[in-house]
């Protein structure tokens, strides 16, 4: 993603959507005037001795997380897909060759069980199609089918549009910067994580 790519067009209401959750906010520290600011002023009051500046970073993740995926204007929500539907479809396309449901779980960072549960969702669309294993029956492989492979064709690049508009009012070293920070925290979190599994 660049700040370059997918500038909003006048009223569109690419960032309209978005700014419209912050209204109303409570003011928080350092002037911030978000909603997490809001709900970090509010636990300040209630409970003055806690440090509250892990919810200020992990809070706002999040809820950017959240409204990049239930906002009207959002291209993957346009096509009838959830986030983590369109990365099973991503992985299957950008790796280029059949995945195993194992496979996709690890690529896309999700548990079997919901892996399960959105390809029966994308299979019964047409998007993705099972072949069986010759070898082991209890093995299937996954590729895109026609459809699947137009969808994903279609959508990546007004999804990287749409990314591009939201992050925008950051400039590119501020977007760079911002990359780079998650980009170390997403590092440390995965090292952690990975030390922890048996």
């Amino acid at each position: 993603m660049t700040a370059t790519q997918g500038r909003p067009a006048a009223g569109d209401g690419t960032n309209g959507d978005l700014a419209a959750e912050s209204r109303g906010a409570g003011e928080g520290p350092a002037g911030r005037s978000d909603t997490v600011a809001g709900v970090v002023g509010q636990w300040r009051v209630v409970r003055p001795e806690l440090d509250t500046g892990p919810m200020e970073i992990v809070g706002r993740v999040n809820r950017c997380a959240a409204l990049l995926q239930q906002t009207e204007s959002a291209p993957l929500r346009r096509a009838g897909l959830s986030r983590p539907e369109f990365d099973l479809l991503g992985a299957l396309m950008r790796t280029g060759h059949e995945l195993t449901p194992g496979e996709l779980a690890r690529e896309t960072f999700s548990s079997g069980a919901a892996v399960t549960k959105r390809l029966k969702v994308l299979t019964e669309r047409g998007l993705v199609e099972r072949r069986g294993d010759t070898r082991d029956r209890r093995v299937s492989h996954l590729r895109l089918t026609d459809a699947g492979r137009d969808l994903v064709d279609a959508v990546m690049p007004e999804q990287l549009a749409y990314e591009g508009a939201v992050l925008s009012p950051l400039d590119d070293e501020r977007q760079n910067e911002l990359a780079d920070l998650l980009g170390e925290l997403l590092s440390r979190l995965e090292g952690h994580l990975r030390t922890r599994q048996p």
